[in-house]
């Protein structure tokens, strides 16, 4: 983990830049992708949620949640990705609910700039390398 400072704009290049975008995207799909299929089921998709740590913490100190209320969140946000209902995620599936995310977040973080704790195989942070080092961010 790395602090950076990022914005709004930071985002909203990262997702315009397709070329960027989509690779790294794609990156992160193959790396969830662990049978390989082509397609994330919701255990594999689970691990990368779980791994985000958005509803065990409150404003980074653990909080016992309870379990049957995480499995709802989770299952929920796995139907975010699932456009088809068809009980898989498929990369495009995954790149469209991915950007969604992303210009979401820029919205919210708007025009002041930020410092956040990324984790460094993070899309933020792929998106604050891109912006500060374009080159060798794809």
């Amino acid at each position: 983990m790395s602090v950076e400072i990022l914005d709004g704009a930071t985002i909203v290049g990262f997702v315009e830049d397709e070329e960027v975008f989509n690779v790294c995207v794609s990156d992160l799909f193959s790396q969830l992708d662990t049978d390989k299929d082509g397609l994330l089921s919701y255990a594999e998709m689970l691990k990368e949620l779980q791994r985000l740590r958005v509803f065990e913490t409150h404003f980074g100190v653990d909080v016992k949640r309870d379990p049957d209320e995480l499995a709802r969140v989770y299952e929920s946000l796995f139907v975010q990705f699932d456009h088809d209902l068809n009980g898989r995620v498929d990369l495009q599936e995954f790149k469209e609910e991915t950007k969604q995310i992303m210009l979401a977040m820029a919205n919210g973080l708007g025009s002041l700039p930020v410092q956040m704790a990324l984790e460094h195989d993070s899309l933020l942070m792929k998106a604050v390398q891109r912006e500060y080092f374009p080159k060798i961010a794809a």
